[in-house]
């Protein structure tokens, strides 16, 4: 980790400036192209917990909740809703926005304290879309599992995103892309059962998944208008949307973002 960098400084100053998709989202890719990739999100969220049966009642618990995204589809659906964020201006803000949920300030990574702490095995399901591949620590990392598992009832959901690549780990100053077998296990040692995995995106977002340099390179230069205009990162967005939502239907594995289903034992 780059020296002086923490990760709560770090997400305060970056949603205070951008509190929005594009703040949550891939922000070198500007506002349009992410409103189109939360499109991508939140269908194959719906169609996830769609089949799960996940409804009305559900006790969840959303870890980082960021600008509100998932909260949002989660109190859509009739769920009693507990968001929890890092931030202040997140907690701040969504308590603000979303009356009818209830918003922590908590760091997942670190040992819990009330009112969480309280709240063993209280939750039916907890998401936590595009967060833990934030911690870079491999301890806090750990915690922050064992953590969820502990706030799941018996038998609860945890459905969250990540790259599971099926190369050796990468890490850069804020994010890591753990490997599939590195996930694997340390989901099994917090008390889970992998129930299966599903794309989030195929096109859309970076393919960390790629074993080649070259396919890496050819997505920069595929995404590089939503660098330099925000007005055709939306063209290119609306462009690669019809074929992204078939995609991630009819794939089994991605090269980038999917989305997995653990179930507490």
């Amino acid at each position: 980790m780059t020296e002086g960098f923490t990760t709560q400084d770090y997400w305060e100053r970056r949603l205070r400036d951008h509190f929005s998709l594009e703040g949550v989202g891939y922000l070198r890719l500007g506002r349009r192209f992410n409103e189109w990739m939360y499109r991508v999100r939140g269908e194959v969220f719906d169609r996830v917990v769609g089949e799960l049966g996940i409804g009305r009642g559900a006790t969840v618990l959303d870890v980082g909740a960021g600008t509100g995204f998932y909260v949002a589809r989660w109190l859509g659906l009739g769920g009693a809703v507990t968001g929890v964020d890092l931030t202040d201006v997140a907690v701040r803000t969504l308590s603000a926005r979303f009356p009818s949920a209830r918003f922590v300030k908590a760091d997942i990574g670190l040992p819990l304290e009330p009112p969480l702490a309280d709240e063993q095995r209280r939750y039916d399901v907890v998401s936590a879309f595009d967060v833990l591949f934030h911690i870079v620590d491999d301890t806090l990392y750990q915690r922050a599992l064992a953590n969820i598992a502990g706030l799941l009832r018996p038998g609860g959901l945890f459905l969250w995103s990540d790259n599971f690549i099926h190369r050796p780990t990468v890490r850069v100053t804020h994010q890591v892309s753990r490997s599939l077998a590195e996930i694997t296990a340390a989901v099994s040692a917090a008390g889970f059962e992998v129930e299966r995995r599903v794309p989030m995106f195929v096109l859309m977002n970076y393919p960390a998944d790629a074993t080649s340099s070259l396919t890496r390179m050819a997505w920069t230069a595929m995404v590089a208008p939503a660098m330099v205009s925000d007005w055709l990162g939306g063209m290119l967005g609306a462009a690669l949307y019809p074929l992204e939502r078939r995609l991630v239907r009819r794939q089994s594995e991605s090269p980038s973002t999917e989305l997995m289903i653990c179930r507490r034992r």
